[in-house]
């Protein structure tokens, strides 16, 4: 179940969603449109003013008239999309700190103000699940598992719950790794047994246990690194 507020917010954070994914789509091509012109760009620079700016330079100089209309019309939607996102963002950092849990979560060094306000809107309220377990299969981030005869076999993770809420995850796990030693070292004993891509899903489904013992203990971080904390 979820309060006004979370229902509110959670809309909120579904339409910035959906105006990433369709940013995304018209940056890759743009992306595309400079690749088939022999022109090599970072699509990281493809959602900037200034990038956006050289390149339509670029195709004004250099394209022909049609690939650099495209271009040009791109570029006002890109920028359009990315003035809609910000103006939202603002709206899940402000009304996310009134969130219960908030001031818990973004003391978590890799969680954000804007994570923290997703994954809150993902959980709802944290005692509505038993345990850490619970929590991690209403993401979709416990394995598929195989009964054949007495055998079990564990598969891929299974997927089945919020999207949103595991993309959140693995992005606070990429930085929260960079500055917790136990993450840190977690992820790098996987990573070399079974790769970097199991090895960032497994250190996420492990945040989401810190993120579940956080909630429910109320712990707010005074150090993450070396995980120190107080609880009320």
């Amino acid at each position: 179940m979820k309060t006004g507020l979370q229902a509110e917010l959670s809309k909120l954070v579904a339409t910035r969603t959906t105006l990433v994914e369709q940013r995304t789509a018209l940056v890759n091509t743009i992306h595309n449109l400079l690749n088939s012109q022999g022109v090599k760009e970072k699509k990281e620079s493809l959602t900037t003013v200034k990038g956006l700016a050289r390149v339509r330079n670029l195709a004004k100089e250099k394209f022909d008239a049609i690939v650099f209309l495209q271009i040009e019309v791109l570029e006002t939607q890109i920028l359009s999309l990315t003035s809609g996102i910000h103006r939202l963002e603002e709206q899940m950092i402000e009304k996310g700190k009134q969130l219960e849990g908030h001031e818990n979560l973004s003391s978590i060094k890799g969680i954000g103000d804007k994570a923290a306000t997703t994954l809150l809107t993902v959980i709802g309220d944290i005692n509505d699940f038993d345990d850490a377990g619970k929590l991690a299969s209403y993401f979709g981030m416990v394995p598929r598992v195989r009964n054949s005869n007495e055998t079990v076999q564990y598969g891929r993770i299974t997927k089945k719950g919020s999207k949103i809420g595991r993309t959140t995850l693995v992005q606070c796990s990429l930085v929260a790794i960079r500055y917790s030693p136990y993450l840190s070292k977690f992820y790098e004993g996987i990573k070399q047994r079974r790769g970097s891509g199991k090895a960032i899903i497994a250190t996420a489904r492990k945040l989401l246990g810190i993120v579940y013992d956080t909630l429910k203990e109320k712990r707010v971080f005074t150090d993450f690194p070396n995980f120190k904390y107080v609880t009320p």
